[in-house]
C-alpha cells in the first residue's frame, strides 16, 4: 500500500499467540491481519519500546470494517474481545503523526485460550493431587513467561532511554568544550589587543 505497511497473516487454530517486535518509521503505518472463528476469545496487547515518547495509534477491526477498538499516542495496553463472527481481523499501528522518530513497537496477539492438561471430557473421576499439581505448576509457568517477557520490555525501554540520555550528554559535553575553546581564544585577542593599544599610545607620547 501507500504506507509500505506489513502484512501478516496467520491461520487461527485452538489457541495461537503471535509476538513479534518490529520497527515503524515515522509518518508510517502497519498493519496485520489475523482470521478469527466466531466466538473465539482474543487478546492484542502492544507496548512502544523505543522512539520519540514512545507512543503510537492503534486500531483494530472486524470483518465487517466495524472498529473494535482504538487508541491515539498510547506506550502501551491490552485489549481483549470475543470474535462476534468468522472473518479476517485487522490491527493497525500507526505513527504518521510523527515527521522525525521511527519507533519499535512490540505486540502479543493471543487467539484462543490453552487447551487443560487433563480434558475432562471421558473422565469418570476427579483429578487427582498429582495433576492437580501439574495443573497448578503450569499456570504459574505461564505467569512467569508473561513476566518475563514485561520485564525484557522494560529492560529495552530503559537501556534505549540510557543510551538516548548518554547520546545528549555526550553532544552537550562537546558543545561545552567548544564554547570554553572559543571564550578561551577570545580572551587571548582581547587581552593582546589591550596590550598592543598601550603600547602605540605609548609610541605616540614619545614622539
Amino acid at each position: 500500500g501507500p504506507w509500505g505497511g506489513l502484512t501478516l497473516l496467520l491461520v487461527a487454530c485452538a489457541a495461537w499467540a503471535s509476538e513479534i517486535t518490529f520497527e515503524l518509521p515515522d509518518n508510517a503505518k502497519q498493519c496485520f491481519f489475523e482470521e478469527v472463528v466466531q466466538g473465539t476469545k482474543c487478546t492484542l496487547e502492544f507496548q512502544v519500546i523505543t522512539g520519540g515518547h514512545y507512543d503510537v495509534d492503534c486500531q483494530l477491526e472486524g470483518p465487517d470494517g466495524a472498529v473494535l477498538y482504538k487508541e491515539m499516542k498510547k506506550q502501551y495496553d491490552s485489549f481483549t474481545f470475543t470474535a462476534s463472527r468468522n472473518g479476517t481481523y485487522k490491527f493497525c499501528f500507526s505513527n504518521e503523526f510523527s515527521t522525525f522518530t521511527h519507533k519499535t513497537v512490540y505486540f502479543d496477539f493471543q487467539v484462543g485460550e490453552d487447551p487443560p492438561l487433563f480434558p475432562s471430557e471421558n473422565r469418570a473421576t476427579a483429578l487427582t493431587q498429582m495433576e492437580s499439581a501439574c495443573v497448578s505448576i503450569h499456570e504459574a509457568l505461564k505467569s512467569v513467561i508473561d513476566y518475563q517477557t514485561h520485564f525484557r520490555l522494560r529492560e529495552a525501554q530503559g537501556r534505549s532511554r540510557a543510551e538516548d540520555l548518554n547520546t545528549r550528554v555526550a553532544y552537550w559535553s562537546i558543545g561545552e568544550a567548544i564554547i570554553l575553546l572559543v571564550v578561551s581564544i577570545g580572551q587571548v585577542f582581547l587581552l593582546k589587543s589591550f596590550f598592543s593599544d598601550k603600547r602605540t599610545t605609548t609610541t605616540r607620547v614619545s614622539s
